[in-house]
């Protein structure tokens, strides 16, 4: 069992950054993807980053190409996304989910089994 808390979240100006990070419990967080969701006011969860469990290959959605960044570190146990040029439209919740390295879907939600609580991130206009 994995258990993710994240944190980091909070109020910036559009054009600002923030750094979330997700604290992973357990002794093989090293076998696990990583990856971060968001969902926005009145919308689904989507995805927005993955990076598989050796930290070799990492995954983007489009709208965030070249502003994010996820990173891991194993010994630590934790992931972290550096968002950078925040838009009002990053306004979300943004959660940390993990699953057991596999090689398909990473960009899936529904392939994920541990989910930390969410952390709220607000982008003023």
């Amino acid at each position: 069992q994995v258990q993710l808390v994240e944190s980091g979240g909070g109020l910036v100006q559009a054009g600002g950054s923030l750094r979330l990070s997700c604290a992973a419990s357990g002794r093989t967080f090293s076998s696990y993807d990583m990856a971060w969701f968001r969902r926005s006011p009145g919308k689904e969860r989507t995805f927005v980053a993955a990076i598989t469990e050796n930290g070799r290959n990492t995954y983007y959605a489009d709208s965030v190409k070249g502003r994010f960044t996820i990173s891991r570190d194993n010994a630590k146990n934790t992931v972290a996304l550096q968002m950078n040029s925040l838009k009002f439209e990053d306004t979300a919740v943004y959660y940390c989910a993990g699953r057991r390295g596999s090689t398909v879907y990473i960009m899936s939600q529904n392939r994920y089994d541990y989910w930390g609580q969410g952390t709220q991130v607000t982008v003023s206009s």
